[in-house]
């Protein structure tokens, strides 16, 4: 059975390892000019089958309304995104890609593996294998790797 001292120690491993995956991440995704949270808003907006309304955005992205506008005035500003008019409500704002958006996305997309790489370059393809089995299971989704 795992003592507290193990488990405490693991969960330390898996913060040091997620901030510098992340600060991999941002230094990977600087020339791209888009923030970690605007790339997070990005992939959320490809993930809906039709434009999303802001007030969605804000809530899967568990952000208030005014932090989904900044991104979005950015994203906007980039031209990565724009607001479109709800077809059946004219009060609501829909964000959609543009083609620029769906570049960015692909080299985000990019950014993230060069970035993965860069943390898993020490690992052998069975080792890399090994820890993509533990992780879906610590996650709940057991053979959903990409």
């Amino acid at each position: 059975m795992p003592t507290p001292e193990t488990s405490g120690l693991l969960a330390e491993q898996l913060l040091r390892l997620t901030r510098r995956l992340q600060r991999a991440q941002k230094r990977h995704m600087e020339p791209l000019g888009i923030t970690p949270a605007q790339s997070r808003l990005l992939r959320t907006v490809a993930h809906d089958d039709q434009p999303p309304r802001m007030a969605d955005l804000a809530q899967r992205l568990e952000v208030v309304p005014r932090a989904v506008t900044t991104l979005v005035d950015a994203l906007e500003a980039h031209g990565s995104v724009r607001r479109v008019p709800d077809p059946t409500n004219r009060r609501v704002v829909r964000v959609e890609l543009t083609d620029t958006g769906r570049a960015t996305l692909r080299a985000l997309r990019e950014a993230r593996r060069a970035a993965a790489e860069d943390i898993l370059a020490p690992l052998s393809d069975q080792q890399r294998e090994a820890l993509g089995e533990l992780l879906d299971t610590l996650s709940g989704t057991p053979g959903h790797r990409c």
